[in-house]
């Protein structure tokens, strides 16, 4: 029976750090503290790789055989941005199936599929680049000079990665990376 005041101190404490914790948390409301790195609200917020990886076209297992991640060479950037830069008349014209947003003109890690993707069409050859139409492209927002990929863009490009990998029996092999990628 001498354990009785202790228990009741214990009791005691843990109650008034739970009330505490639950008047913190509803004095911030729908104003969480500012995201770390790999903070849980920020990135749930993304939506689902998988959710990204749908069409509206059959997506057959031996579609694709290769994956290629590159740099859009902008700082900043989502799918309309990179069409208008490029001189493309809308998103729909983009040479890549997916583009990875940085926190500028896109969520940080936002992953958007584009209409290639959509309708499971191939990338086109061209100036800069001498893929197959087997090849999935994904862009990242970043030059890789001056502005490198951040940690959302690494965590959703490499869940994205896996996932298509995975989907598409792609080996690792043929998955290629600009070569500063980390």
């Amino acid at each position: 029976m001498s354990n009785q005041p202790r228990t009741a101190k214990v009791w005691a404490a843990l109650l008034t750090a739970m009330t505490v914790g639950a008047i913190v948390l509803m004095a911030l409301g729908n104003n969480p503290p500012s995201a770390g790195a790999f903070s849980l609200w920020s990135y749930s917020r993304l939506g689902s790789v998988n959710k990204a990886t749908v069409s509206q076209a059959t997506q057959s297992p031996t579609r694709w055989n290769c994956i290629e991640v590159f740099y859009s060479n902008t700082k900043a950037g989502n799918l309309q941005q990179l069409a208008s830069i490029n001189g493309l008349p809308s998103e729909h014209d983009l040479n890549f199936q997916f583009c990875v947003g940085n926190g500028l003109g896109a969520r940080d890690g936002q992953i958007q599929p584009t209409e290639k993707w959509r309708k499971q069409w191939s990338s086109i050859p061209g100036k800069t680049w001498y893929g197959t139409g087997q090849t999935i492209r994904i862009c990242i927002i970043a030059d890789g000079k001056n502005t490198m990929p951040t940690d959302y863009q690494i965590k959703r490009t490499d869940a994205l990665i896996e996932e298509l990998a995975r989907k598409f029996n792609i080996d690792l092999n043929q998955i290629y990376y600009p070569n500063n990628w980390q």
